[in-house]
């Protein structure tokens, strides 16, 4: 409307100054009317322009005041209610949080649970001894196969480690010195006595622990294997070897020495022959039985030192026993000894007859000539097991002697040691040499209740 109004009176002044006489006069008001009418218009639609550009914005500051307006006014009607709403609100964010957390300590604690039950079948799984104390030496761990080995009557838990390990005097050394000075042993060999006496070796590994602060500085880690087969089996063969090695080069100079003694001996006889006095014919006799000893002595060699081969056949344990009992029944007698034969049932093993029963009558012999004279208790014991299981027998003979000192006993396997007056050191290690031909072991030990123990183990037949 303003725009049609400005162009009609640009209309009416242009027609005013057409029709209106030409004298200055006259044109002057009419200019001068019509530039303030054209000004005026200019002006007014300038405004115009200008409004109907802000015209936007002003509805958007409208807008604005208008929600700034209804938000206090319901901000002032509903306080309260928007107060509990927004309490409402962070108590239920909270009790998310706090359901969130007890979901997040319930998992942990089921994965500390977890973990700890998992440690505790490991250490209970452990064929090994396994044995831990804490920096005041008190046990804080200690599995099934530590307390076998250590013979323990109880848990053993809380027991101070110089209790613990009083009958392993090596063992509470080594386990001491871990704990003052944080020592490591590393696969120590270390031999302890059961308490039936048997000697057990055990291989110790011993480290220190790291421990929470409360429960000191530092700990000890105590890991036991037992490896007593392991270290007979070791020694077995070792002697073996050793029994082979010294058989080959002594076979000769034996057969050697034999042909000489023969020789002595034949001289000998040719001087009994001779017309001599009572006192010479004494000597000679005393010399011939001398160099029959002696020749004795070389055969046995000779036939530690030339093994024969084995004739195998299928041998009744109990039988062969029984027959070696009577051979040595007027031995017995003599020393007053009396032999018992213990037998489940019947045991048969594939062997050399001729050779195991030589075998078994220098272990009978050897335990009778063991039990002193004084001694009220004259019994040798043989006892006859069988295991179907790993198919192996046991022979165990066991007298009532005063025992083999502990440290002998890995020496009376070896060919001419004895700790007999008139012994020559072969009977047992020609019976230890049968043994391993025949696949099996021969062990030796001294029992609890005293005495020494020989323990045979051979293959049981097929045909059982």
């Amino acid at each position: 409307m303003l725009a049609g109004l400005f162009v009609l009176a640009v209309v009416f002044a242009v027609v005013l100054y057409l029709f209106a006489p030409q004298t200055p006069a006259s044109r002057g008001p009419i200019l001068l009317a019509s530039f303030i009418a054209i000004l005026i218009g200019v002006l007014l639609c300038i405004l115009f322009v200008v409004r109907w550009l802000l015209r936007p914005y002003q509805q958007l500051v409208g807008e604005a005041e208008r929600a700034s307006v209804n938000s206090q006014l319901q901000k002032s009607q509903d306080e309260a209610e928007f107060v509990l709403e927004t309490f409402q609100t962070v108590v239920a964010q909270l009790q998310e949080q706090r359901q969130e957390l007890e979901r997040l300590s319930l998992q942990a604690r089921e994965r500390a649970t977890s973990a700890e039950m998992f440690s505790e079948r490991i250490v209970a799984s452990l064929p090994s001894g396994l044995i831990a104390f804490d920096g005041s030496g008190n046990t804080i761990v200690i599995n099934a196969p530590g307390r076998t080995l250590l013979e323990v009557n109880g848990t053993g838990l809380g027991e101070s480690y110089d209790k613990l390990l009083t009958r392993h005097d090596e063992l509470l050394r080594m386990v001491g010195d871990c704990l003052q000075n944080g020592t490591l042993y590393r696969r120590t060999e270390i031999e302890a006595l059961t308490l039936n006496g048997d000697l057990r070796r055990l291989g110790a590994t011993i480290a220190p622990l790291e421990l929470t602060p409360e429960r000191g500085p530092h700990g000890t880690l105590c890991l036991l294997t037992d490896i007593t087969e392991v270290t007979e089996l070791r020694e077995q063969v070792a002697l073996k070897n050793n029994l082979e090695s010294l058989g080959e080069m002594s076979a000769g100079l034996a057969h050697e020495f034999k042909n000489a003694v023969a020789a002595l001996q034949g001289y000998v006889q040719l001087l009994q022959n001779l017309d001599l006095n009572d006192k010479a014919q004494g000597t000679a006799d005393s010399l011939l039985n001398e160099v029959r000893s002696l020749s004795g002595m070389v055969t046995s060699f000779l036939n530690f030192a030339r093994p024969q081969p084995l004739q195998l056949e299928d041998v009744s344990i109990k039988e062969l026993i029984d027959e070696c009992s009577v051979e040595l029944q007027p031995l017995f007698e003599e020393l007053r000894v009396k032999l018992v034969i213990e037998a489940t049932k019947e045991v048969v093993v594939p062997a050399d007859e001729r050779m195991l029963r030589q075998g078994l009558l220098n272990l009978l012999r050897n335990g009778a000539q063991a039990i002193e004279e004084t001694s009220e208790r004259r019994v040798v014991t043989v006892r006859i097991t069988s295991d179907a299981d790993n198919g192996h027998s046991a022979i165990e003979i066991k007298d009532t002697g005063t025992g083999i000192p502990p440290g002998q006993l890995q020496k009376i396997f070896i060919p001419f040691f004895t700790t007999k007056p008139k012994g020559h050191g072969v009977g047992l290690a020609l019976t230890h040499r049968v043994i391993t031909q025949h696949g099996g072991t021969l062990t030796a030990a001294n029992s609890s209740d005293g005495g020494a123990v020989f323990t045979i183990r051979l293959p049981m037949s097929d045909t059982l």
